[in-house]
């Protein structure tokens, strides 16, 4: 399993390493040992597609 952080991190234990395969595996950089959060794959694809949305409000017109 590789683990692997983004690339815009600048520091190397303040963030979230993500290891795909079956299912995604996510850990915090700070406590590695400190357990997984795991998700489906085609759960962890539908995050990352949210997250790269452009957001959108719903306000009322004025």
């Amino acid at each position: 399993m590789t683990w692997r952080k983004s690339s815009y991190s600048a520091t190397e234990d303040k963030c979230v390493e993500v290891a795909l395969g079956p299912a995604a595996k996510i850990r915090d950089t700070k406590d590695r040992s400190g357990g997984t959060l795991e998700i489906s794959t085609r759960s962890w694809d539908a995050l990352l597609s949210a997250l790269c949305r452009p957001a959108t409000l719903d306000l009322p017109e004025v």
